[in-house]
């Protein structure tokens, strides 16, 4: 993986990582919207214009491509290039809440 785009993506906003999940099948960007919502519970509520944006960054990066669907649309999906990114950025997460959970864990009892 190239170096720069690592250091471009990682650490990786919140909407960025939840856009990359919600691209791992093809989805054009309502349902990417509708997918992060739910899956989010509402937490995380993407707008239009972030959505684009971030999709067309991405694009340009090569961690997601364009791909058009039966009926015209475009939808989104995630390169080899974004999985990689995507797996390395859910392992350092993974990490920094065990990091956590350790110290509260262990300072927890202690207070």
């Amino acid at each position: 993986m190239d170096e720069a785009l690592q250091k471009k993506y990682i650490p990786m906003t919140e909407t960025t990582y939840y856009t990359l999940l919600s691209v791992i099948v093809p989805r054009h960007g309502y349902a990417i919207m509708q997918f992060v919502s739910e899956l989010t519970k509402g937490r995380i509520q993407l707008g239009t214009g972030t959505l684009y944006t971030m999709v067309g960054r991405l694009t340009a990066d090569g961690v997601v491509r364009i791909e058009l669907t039966e009926d015209g649309k475009k939808a989104y999906q995630l390169t080899e290039i974004g999985m990689e990114l995507l797996q390395i950025e859910t392992q350092r997460l993974e990490n920094q809440l065990q990091d956590g959970r350790e110290t509260l864990g262990r300072e927890g009892q202690n207070g």
